[in-house]
């Protein structure tokens, strides 16, 4: 593993055509972007981007675009595109109440099996759902145990090089094959802590959707001026609310274990629907022997990718990696056959993960913007290009390039971490040319230049081949602005 990733790290010294700009000389676009480039922010710094014809591939501008860099969410480009590729924009997810044993009257004397394959979409209604489905069959005593099947993925809840101390965000949650998610936006394996004021001075109140008994909430918070914080102790499902708060505040909190939040539930469903089980709750395969008495499926992955792509939400795309190979190198080794016919060399490249928040991710501007270009002759091309977020209207570009040619006409992923930027995508030019772009900066320090990606962008979307365009100027944005996440993560769009 430790050599593999210093191959990909020598690799940045090795990649020809990783140097200075190329561009045709006297274009009026290559200068501009070389400007652009040329920003004192970007001093020891390191960026890469690259413009190429939508249609014919070919290079329109090029600096230092061979270099591999970490891509943070720009991942989740190759990611989606492989998964199209490989499993189908049809694909669904599916869970599955279970028994086995026999039926006396309404007593069965076996065990219910809860089987999941990994759907993220899942909620504490949709478990409810399936409560009911299982009564309805006339069970209503099961003499054996509740038996929690997540054996469709590993038990590694994280992948190679991701940081510890995200551990307890919402974009930093565990990938399990039976998990829960308690928002719209698909947060799977996290779980929402609702914190309330009381009487001045006195303890806040704290609830927890889906209601369980999984994880304990230790409160130290109180009524009055001041912020709340709301964390998970390392490895353990102790959630610490601590501060002060005269406001309502929804917090989303990982939990370790999600099969076991998801058991905790569901077992509390079936009590609702009048089920008894009288065995505990515990793990294991489900014999090929049972009997399915209840499932629900997901959406199709065509449908997924949608709020996947526009929120940039790592989960899902972590789901996606296990979906093909259980774990994610087996995930990764099934999909890597499928390079190829999506414009990238296997050996150019190395990845650990599906989301990009892997520090050992390392791809070269060159090999997302080939992406963006062979991903055009893809069946599933219209479905995936929809799926990006579009300046100016949606996803994590929802209040970027807004009054601008860009608004509307820029599809582009984004990506952030700390000392990471990133913005690949599709832009349609004033004089109606299509390009694909892809700009990724790493090694700064401080707030991110995301204007940087933004006057690409514009400068793109306002060209007319040959002549000098004005382009509008974006203001850097200001230093209490987090830039070194998603924004969708902290709900800061």
């Amino acid at each position: 593993m430790r050599r593999g990733l210093l191959l990909a790290l020598a690799g940045l010294l090795l990649v020809p055509g990783g140097g200075g700009a190329v561009a045709q000389d006297g274009d009026p676009l290559g200068q501009d972007l070389s400007a652009i480039l040329a920003d004192t922010r970007l001093k020891n710094a390191q960026a890469g981007l690259v413009v190429r014809d939508a249609t014919s591939g070919e290079v329109v501008f090029s600096s230092s675009s061979g270099r591999r860099m970490q891509p943070a969410s720009n991942l989740k480009m190759l990611t989606t595109a492989l998964a199209l590729e490989t499993l189908g924009p049809d694909f669904r997810w599916r869970t599955d109440v279970l028994t086995d044993g026999s039926r006396a009257g309404d007593t069965l004397q076996g065990n219910v099996y809860l089987r999941g394959t990994g759907d993220p979409t899942m909620a504490a209604k949709h478990y409810q759902d399936l409560a009911v489905m299982l009564a309805a069959g006339g069970i209503r005593v099961v003499t054996g145990s509740l038996v929690v099947d997540d054996t469709a993925f590993d038990q590694v809840p994280y992948a190679l090089g991701w940081a510890w101390d995200d551990e307890p965000y919402a974009y930093n949650a565990e990938t399990s094959a039976l998990t829960l998610s308690p928002d719209a936006a698909f947060s799977a394996g996290t779980i929402l802590v609702k914190v309330r004021p009381s009487v001045a001075g006195q303890p806040v109140r704290v609830e927890l959707d889906p209601p369980n008994t999984h994880v304990q909430v230790v409160n130290t918070a109180v009524t009055g001026p001041g912020s709340v914080s709301v964390l998970r102790d390392h490895g353990t499902n102790v959630i610490r609310v601590s501060g002060a708060t005269s406001g309502g505040r929804d917090v989303l909190a990982t939990v370790h274990d999600p099969s076991g939040l998801v058991a905790n539930v569901f077992r509390k469903a079936l009590a609702a629907n009048g089920v008894a089980v009288q065995g505990g709750t515990v793990a294991g395969a489900t014999p090929a022997s049972a009997v399915q008495a209840a499932h629900r499926d997901s959406m199709p992955l065509r449908e997924l990718i949608v709020p996947l792509l526009k929120a940039s939400n790592n989960m899902l795309t972590e789901v996606l990696v296990k979906t093909a190979g259980k774990s994610w190198h087996g995930g990764l080794a099934a999909l890597r056959p499928k390079l190829a016919a999506l414009g990238i060399n296997p050996a150019e490249l190395y990845v650990e993960d599906g989301s990009g928040l892997s520090r050992m991710d390392q791809i070269s501007p060159d090999q997302l913007a080939s992406l963006l270009v062979a991903a055009r002759s893809k069946p599933w091309f219209s479905t995936w290009y929809e799926a990006f977020p579009i300046a100016g209207r949606d996803g994590t570009l929802v209040n970027r390039m807004k009054s601008t040619p860009a608004e509307g006409n820029v599809h582009a992923k984004t990506g952030s971490m700390t000392g990471v930027t990133a913005l690949s995508g599709y832009v349609t030019s004033a004089d109606g040319r299509q390009f694909v772009f892809s700009l990724v900066q790493n090694n700064f320090i401080g707030n991110a230049p995301k204007d940087l990606e933004d006057r690409v962008a514009i400068r793109l979307a306002s060209d007319v081949k040959g002549q000098q365009v004005m382009t509008t100027m974006v203001a850097p944005p200001p230093a209490s602005q987090r830039t070194d996440v998603e924004c969708t993560w902290i709900q800061a769009c």
